[in-house]
């Protein structure tokens, strides 16, 4: 792998990076956003969630930094829509913070949040699953798309 920075902790640091840059943007204040913001928190919270059972139920690692430990590949569930939900909830729960907080800087910082990813993660991470899982893994990557 690529990457040795647990998702979770990139997440963490993008999201003080959308807060604490909230002053070097232009606010929006209107009575919509916090209903919108926790929208996006709440799918986001469930779209991780639901990926997490899922592994659960396969009885299969969910440690994005040691993909090569998979037991089995998991394509039912959230998993039928996206091959990555869980940094799919990442990104919905970081635009949640840029929604409340800083929309402007914060939508660049998920920007970069999911280019990040995509490079130190998930490419790794496939690369991994092809290796592992064979044509299975093809066939699946195939008819499901990679975010939504």
């Amino acid at each position: 792998m690529n990457n040795t920075i647990p998702p979770p902790i990139v997440t963490l640091i993008c999201g003080l990076g959308i807060y604490f840059s909230r002053s070097l943007f232009p606010t929006y204040n209107h009575t919509s956003i916090v209903i919108i913001s926790s929208l996006f928190l709440s799918l986001g919270t469930m779209t991780l969630i639901a990926a997490m059972l899922s592994f659960k139920k396969q009885k299969t690692t969910v440690n994005p930094l040691q993909p090569e430990r998979a037991s089995s590949l998991v394509i039912s569930g959230v998993f039928k829509y996206s091959r990555n939900p869980m940094y799919l909830g990442l990104s919905l729960i970081l635009l949640s913070v840029a929604i409340q907080f800083n929309f402007v800087g914060g939508t660049l910082i998920v920007f970069m949040f999911i280019a990040f990813i995509a490079k130190f993660q998930i490419i790794p991470e496939e690369i991994a699953m092809e290796k592992l899982f064979g044509e299975e893994f093809v066939r699946y990557k195939k008819k499901t798309r990679k975010w939504i």
